[in-house]
């Protein structure tokens, strides 16, 4: 009989064990719903919260991109305007050889540079406002000369001297 206890025993362990675990299986079946039902209301608000954090660091992202570009714009101005003077720079040096090299061509030549040419000219023009006092001067103490008529000699006395001498 004591061999019947046992197995009696053992058998309310068994079932109640069984009873233990499928209550067990039960709660954390709930919790599970009970999770997934916190997470769906969480879940919307967390999302909400999430889409307005990331809007925000979107913005704050473009307004320092735009910086940056900005910047970067305004470098590469500075560049291209120091370029470019230097450039004109260059330029300029480039004109004054040439102009410099075209003045020594020109001079082994003979050809008079700018400022021979502006002596000569001052020189011509005092020349003429001296022949152009002197004219005037000239034609003031001299009487305008009178016109002569002149004819043209006739050929009857042309032709009559011809013969004349002949």
């Amino acid at each position: 009989m004591v061999k019947k206890f046992k197995k009696t025993a053992a058998a309310d362990d068994t079932s109640s064990l069984g009873a233990t675990i499928k209550e067990s299986a039960q709660q954390i079946w709930l919790a599970g719903l009970g999770a997934f039902s916190k997470a769906q209301e969480e879940g919307t608000k967390v999302f909400e919260t999430l889409v307005k954090e990331g809007l925000s660091l979107q913005r704050k992202t473009q307004a320092v991109a735009e910086e940056r570009i900005s910047e970067a714009t305004n470098r590469m101005s500075d560049m291209a305007n120091g370029i470019s003077s230097k450039a004109q720079g260059q330029w300029d040096k480039l004109e004054n050889i040439f102009e410099e090299r075209v003045s020594k061509a020109m001079g082994k030549l003979g050809m008079p540079n700018a400022t021979e040419l502006a002596s000569l000219n001052a020189r011509v023009d005092a020349l003429e406002k001296k022949l152009g006092r002197a004219t005037s001067a000239a034609a003031s103490k001299t009487p305008a000369p009178k016109t002569a008529v002149t004819r043209k000699p006739r050929v009857r006395k042309a032709a009559a001297a011809a013969a004349a001498a002949q």
